[in-house]
């Protein structure tokens, strides 16, 4: 057990009546005695701001956070005795040690913690909160969106690359460059989530950053097919950290009442990426040679990946702010802590949430990941979706080319060119839904952005159906269906992510996201193939049909989720009882 120097000490004095005990407390809290007292077991210190801090009424404590991964015990000071006044019964909470290099919380006492809280504002945080995580949310913005950049550099120099007599690279080559980059990015996005709940979420982000902004500049240095796979194979791997840290930064930084909302604004990076890797790639590739295609992302990489690892912290925790909400449900039990909060901490508890606390990678993911019954559920529904978002990425050109009647790809293109932009309003708008959905109505956070997911997979199923229908001399019509399947798909792809990350907790978020995302490439795979011979077999009719039939199975997949509470809930209610 954590104790205090100043239990201890206490313990040890004979104390003969309340009066000296009294005395006693407020000699060790004077102005003159204040200073910094040792917690034996810990390597961080903790310093006594005032003497109300050791007498006063008893106080609810504040929750313990410790930084972005883990939830653990909190390292408590109790003045406090069966036979002494109720006064001195004062429970002091502080954070855990960190030892990331000032990332993690420090050891302070949650009066000194700067305020995050202020109700005269309309966002209901002080102005300098609001601030330093305006600051923190556009680093994961624009880091991920650099992501993006070294992701899609390849697929706009590759025109250039063939063009290079010196490379001798066919499309053929540059199809087994870009067939083995899918596989590494699934895998290594299940791993890096898993590790990264160990690791720091904001470390993992801008390192990973770098490193494939490295990779990028060796790609364009580089002139055989060899090293190019194995380069992008690399690439592969390291694209893997982007998604689970920012995931884990933002479930740190936004409490669950906003999360969906900033979520959506999150998620514009794959669109603003994307926007951006053709303007600067493909133009640098035909102005400046095909090498620039790959080294003008990775200096970008390269300078904004240094700047998120400098400035960018985990947690409010780490910046000296509380935290945006408690953990273990605290504000909603708060009678109930309350009237608790002078009672000896059963031994049992203490060593079950230190049990928690100490859970290995392994032990975490099969634990509080792959046995949860509802991950499941999304995992398989996340499978679904990306087989819609794939097969319409993938065969939409073909479609309007083949059965539309489209005169080129390029004619093609241009009226699928709405998608992304429909993606982007749409994940916007489905976290603004959900996070009024859950402020306005009772029952589980969780199941109530289930409920919008489902109603824009109907969404998804009937623009699909106009899709097929509309009468191949309406361009405009079919550009507008198309933007519509872009709003309502993305929706969904956001908000699961999001509910998976709320469902197990900030402890495991980056073990949920990372297996998510490989289930979900997983659906991107049989995009590719098995739909092209379905299509070869069965035509166009098919391949419809399969698509709905994908989102058919999502919306029943979804359908027993629809009350799920989430992690910061169930704890809620159990200190409740």
């Amino acid at each position: 057990n954590n104790a205090c120097t100043v239990t201890r000490a206490i313990k040890r004095a004979s104390v003969p009546d309340p009066h000296e005990w009294h005395t006693t407390l407020r000699m060790i809290s004077s102005p003159i005695a204040l200073g910094t007292l040792s917690v034996p077991g810990l390597s961080a210190r903790a310093r006594l701001g005032t003497p109300r801090q050791l007498v006063g009424a008893p106080k609810r404590a504040s929750p313990a956070r410790v930084d972005g991964f883990a939830r653990g015990p909190a390292a408590s000071f109790r003045a406090s005795r069966p036979d002494r006044p109720s006064a001195v019964r004062r429970r002091v909470s502080v954070t855990s040690a960190a030892s990331d290099g000032g990332r993690g919380a420090s050891l302070v006492p949650s009066a000194a913690a700067k305020a995050t809280f202020d109700a005269s504002t309309p966002s209901g945080y002080t102005k300098q909160f609001t601030l330093v995580r305006l600051t923190v949310f556009l680093s994961i913005l624009i880091g991920y969106a650099c992501y993006y950049l070294t992701r899609n550099s390849l697929t706009f120099t590759a025109p250039a690359m063939v063009a290079t007599p010196a490379l001798g690279l066919d499309i053929t080559s540059i199809g087994v460059i870009t067939s083995i980059f899918p596989i590494c990015y699934g895998c290594s996005k299940f791993v890096s989530g898993v590790v990264g709940d160990v690791l720091s979420p904001s470390v993992m982000l801008g390192g990973g950053l770098i490193a494939t902004g490295l990779v990028n500049l060796a790609f364009g240095a580089s002139s055989t097919l060899p090293l190019f796979c194995l380069l992008w194979a690399m690439n592969g791997i390291l694209q893997g950290f982007g998604a689970p840290s920012c995931a884990k930064i933002l479930t740190s930084w936004f409490a669950a009442k906003e999360r969906g909302t900033y979520w959506g604004m999150w998620n514009i990076a794959h669109n603003l990426g994307g926007f951006a890797a053709p303007i600067l790639a493909g133009t640098a590739a035909r102005t400046l040679g095909w090498s620039w295609g790959l080294w003008a992302p990775g200096l970008i990489a390269l300078v904004f990946g240094a700047v998120i690892v400098l400035t960018l912290r985990d947690s409010p925790e780490a910046r000296g702010f509380e935290p945006v909400e408690s953990p273990d449900g605290e504000e909603v039990a708060k009678e109930t802590k309350e009237a608790k909060a002078a009672e000896p901490e059963p031994d049992s508890a203490r060593a079950e949430e230190k049990k928690e606390e100490e859970l290995s990678l392994l032990q975490n993911l099969f634990q509080n990941v792959l046995s949860n019954p509802f991950i499941w559920g999304l995992a398989f529904t996340y499978f679904c979706v990306y087989v819609v978002r794939q097969g319409i990425t993938s065969w939409s050109v073909f479609y309007l080319i083949k059965e539309k009647g489209v005169v080129d790809a390029g004619a093609a293109a241009l009226r699928v060119s709405g998608l992304e932009l429909g993606g982007l309003l749409g994940s916007l708008i489905a976290g603004r839904i959900s996070d009024w959905y859950i402020a306005n109505s009772e029952g589980g956070a969780v199941g109530k952005r289930i409920q919008v997911v489902m109603a824009y997979l109907v969404g998804v199923a009937a623009m699909l159906l106009a899709f097929q229908a509309v009468p191949a001399g309406m361009p405009a019509l079919q550009s507008l269906i198309v933007f519509m399947i872009g709003f309502f798909l993305y929706g969904p792809q956001m908000l699961i992510g999001l509910c998976g990350a709320e469902i197990v907790g900030r402890r495991s978020v980056g073990a949920s996201e990372g297996f998510l995302g490989w289930i979900a490439y997983l659906g991107a795979a049989n995009a590719g193939v098995p739909l092209s011979m379905l299509v070869q077999q069965y035509g166009w009719g098919a391949f419809f049909v399969a698509l709905l039939a994908a989102c058919a199975v999502a919306i029943a997949l979804l359908a027993p989720i629809t009350g799920a509470q989430s992690e910061v809930q169930r704890a809620a209610k159990a200190a409740a009882r």
